[in-house]
């Protein structure tokens, strides 16, 4: 290693996890700018500034892969629910749900309205909207998925149908228009009203305009749950056809009836992967969360209700005792509700955790930051993969897991010099403590920050430190190929 003689910040004294896989060692690390200068034994080099990490952990900063975090770089830019957990990166645009491309001026159709109401509806460009995260950055860096269900909304007066030639054409030069101003890829929400009409071939056609750009296909399948293997098939064959990575998001296998099927779906991932590029991503917890809907209360053995237009005061009651207390079903309290957000509890732990376990399976909070009453995945879900999955119940090394939350991460996305520790990448670091990180919040108590984040940096600025926010927002919207 060439010596250097001065840097910005020094961290000292700490246990380096590079995010590769390889096996922890003692180093320093020196940045200068945005930048990782060097990595190793640094005691003759002088800093601006050191912080002291002995007995810490030094990882790269987490990457959020699957986020609905589009508004909430705008509205919350400190990003506390993030930056609290070690994240430096989120990717957002998930479940066909983006910001952008689309003007509105009403309400929009569940679930977009999980980003916002209609004045949040004003990016008639993708252009736009990363221009406006460009103007007021955020205290992360966040890489854009364009949603097919928000290029539904912007080019069809109807959505119960299937597309017809001229709106497939319509979708098409948007997407690409958005690839070439920055995106990463395209999401569907094929699970959902807006997208479940779209047949295999509508999203193919769009998918195809990905290829010229390098980029991936992104999706909530159609179904989780009794036809997981079909939804999986769709899935793959809808990558093979266009010619473009898939990314299988937030893989679970839903419904009492399923348990014990995840056996089955990853032995698929393994048929399909020898063939083709498919990723996938998974939160540790087993309980979805998402809008207020009938097909997924059926399925479920409890519904905690997370946000209610009708009724805000309901927000964090169980579906059941409303129902109860109105002397009704629980489908018709979820109707006077509506529109309004829930979680399910429908998975069973041996199915996440063998999920969480399969080796080529990245991680993502499925966070959503604009529910009065969040799913405890959006403060904790990273600090729980390493303190309870990985440490306590040892279900892979702390450097398997920091891997997966990485480079991993970063490789799928096409982040560039991001996801590891070493010398020129760029300094988006996480300090903690591996024998106390962890999830602190609850279903009952969900934003409640975690526990054992020493220090969070982004782009070599301090964004979190003694257990708050700095209000540093050192964040970049990560455009494809930059």
């Amino acid at each position: 290693m060439t010596a250097l003689e001065r840097c910005d910040l020094l961290l000292t004294g700490g246990t380096v996890i590079d995010g590769t896989g390889a096996k922890r060692q003692r180093a320093d690390v020196a940045i200068v700018d945005d930048r990782i200068a060097a990595v190793g034994d640094l005691a003759g080099t002088s800093a601006g500034k050191t912080i002291d990490a002995t007995g810490k952990i030094v990882a790269p900063g987490f990457i959020d892969v699957h986020t609905h975090d589009d508004r909430a770089l705008l509205s919350k830019p400190t990003m506390d629910m993030k930056v609290s957990q070690g994240v430096t990166s989120v990717v957002v645009g998930n479940c066909g749900i983006s910001l952008a491309p689309l003007v509105l001026d009403r309400r929009p159709p569940p679930p977009l309205d999980l980003l916002g109401e209609e004045e949040w509806w004003k990016f008639a460009t993708f252009d736009e909207f990363l221009g406006a995260v460009d103007k007021e950055p955020a205290s992360v860096n966040a890489a854009f998925l364009v949603g097919h269900s928000t290029l539904r909304v912007g080019a069809m007066e109807s959505l119960l149908r299937p597309a017809d030639a001229g709106e497939i054409k319509t979708m098409r030069g948007r997407l690409e228009a958005s690839m070439a101003a920055g995106a990463v890829g395209l999401s569907t929400g094929l699970f959902y009203a807006p997208a479940a009409q779209a047949p295999t071939e509508e999203v193919i056609e769009l998918a195809k305009g990905l290829k010229a750009f390098g980029g991936r296909y992104v999706t909530h399948m159609r179904n989780e749950g009794d036809d997981v293997l079909k939804s999986l098939e769709e899935t793959f064959l809808i990558g093979r056809e266009a010619g473009v990575p898939v990314v299988v998001s937030h893989h679970k296998v839903h419904g009492k009836e399923n348990f014990g099927r995840s056996k089955e779906t990853l032995a698929l991932f393994d048929r399909y992967i020898k063939s083709q590029h498919i990723g996938l991503d998974v939160y540790p917890y087993h309980a979805s969360s998402t809008v207020l809907k009938n097909d997924s209360i059926q399925y479920s053995t409890r519904v905690l209700v997370t946000w209610s237009k009708a009724h805000p005061e309901m927000s964090g009651r169980d579906l059941a005792d409303i129902a109860r207390d109105w002397g009704c079903s629980v489908y018709e309290a979820a109707d006077r509700l509506q529109p309004a957000g829930a979680i399910y509890f429908a998975m069973d732990e041996d199915d996440v955790q063998r999920i969480l376990s399969y080796p080529n399976a990245m991680f993502g909070s499925d966070g959503l930051p604009h529910d009065e009453f969040p799913h405890p995945r959006l403060w904790g879900t990273f600090p729980r993969i390493l303190g309870h999955y990985a440490r306590d119940l040892g279900l892979f090394s702390l450097e398997e897991g920091v891997r997966r939350m990485t480079s991993l991460s970063a490789s799928e996305f096409g982040l560039k010099d991001r996801g590891v520790v070493a010398a020129g990448k760029f300094a988006d670091l996480c300090v903690f403590d591996a024998g106390t990180i962890i999830d602190a919040n609850s279903f009952e108590d969900p934003m409640k920050p975690a526990e054992g984040i020493e220090a969070v940096l982004v782009n070599g600025r301090v964004v979190w430190t003694d257990g708050r926010p700095t209000g540093d927002r050192p964040g970049r919207a990560l455009r494809r190929g930059g």
